[in-house]
């Protein structure tokens, strides 16, 4: 059965889209326009009642029965759980995975997306806002650099959706005024992460 994706060109929408991509499972893409306020759509709002992109709806949920997901670290664990994979089995390794999916969703994301309006989207330039969120940025990269010094992957010594989380946002590296050269172990799994096809394919929808 083929999941619907409502989804946009953002950093949080093409974490799902990756996801999906990886796990070769079917889906549809439906863009939800949120330059023009698509996301406020009723029938929208019933399947994410936060009025933010990405959402999916599953025909085949659990017990065989349609479901939607929203909130993205919710549909990346949805996606794993269905499927078993890109989530180890082992509860100190899930643990693992866990932390560093809550730090993309409660530190790197929102950072990183105050940074981006801030730095491109304000209509005036605010200094403080913007030394705020870059310095934020920078110390949040610098986190990430140390943690893979002497890791390939940010958690359980494999690619999880710890990794797909974490990965549309450095790839808006420029929009932050970060330079990767600065972060050699990022830069080095950030090419990694790139260089796989489905990333690839997942980071050019909608």
């Amino acid at each position: 059965m083929t999941i619907d994706l409502y989804t946009w060109g953002t950093p949080n929408g093409r974490k799902v889209s990756i996801m999906l991509e990886e796990l070769e499972l079917p889906y549809k893409t439906i863009p939800v326009n949120i330059a023009k306020d698509e996301q406020f759509a009723p029938e929208f709002l019933e399947i994410s009642p936060n009025n933010k992109i990405p959402a999916i709806v599953d025909p085949d949920g659990p017990d065989g029965q349609p479901i939607s997901v929203f909130e993205t670290g919710a549909i990346l664990i949805y996606l794993a759980n269905k499927t078993g994979q890109l989530m180890p089995t082992g509860a100190r390794q899930q643990v693992d995975v866990m932390q560093w999916l809550m730090f993309q969703m409660g530190g790197v994301g929102p950072m990183m997306g105050q940074a981006h309006h801030f730095r491109r989207f304000a209509p005036e330039k605010i200094g403080y806002a913007i030394d705020r969120y870059t310095n934020e940025t920078t110390r949040l990269y610098g986190v990430i650099d140390r943690r893979l010094a002497d890791n390939d992957w940010l958690a359980a010594d494999a690619y999880t959706i710890a990794d797909i989380a974490t990965f549309p946002w450095i790839a808006r590296h420029e929009w932050q005024g970060m330079e990767l050269a600065d972060f050699p172990n990022l830069h080095k799994w950030y090419d990694r992460i790139w260089n796989r096809p489905a990333v690839q394919r997942g980071f050019d929808v909608p």
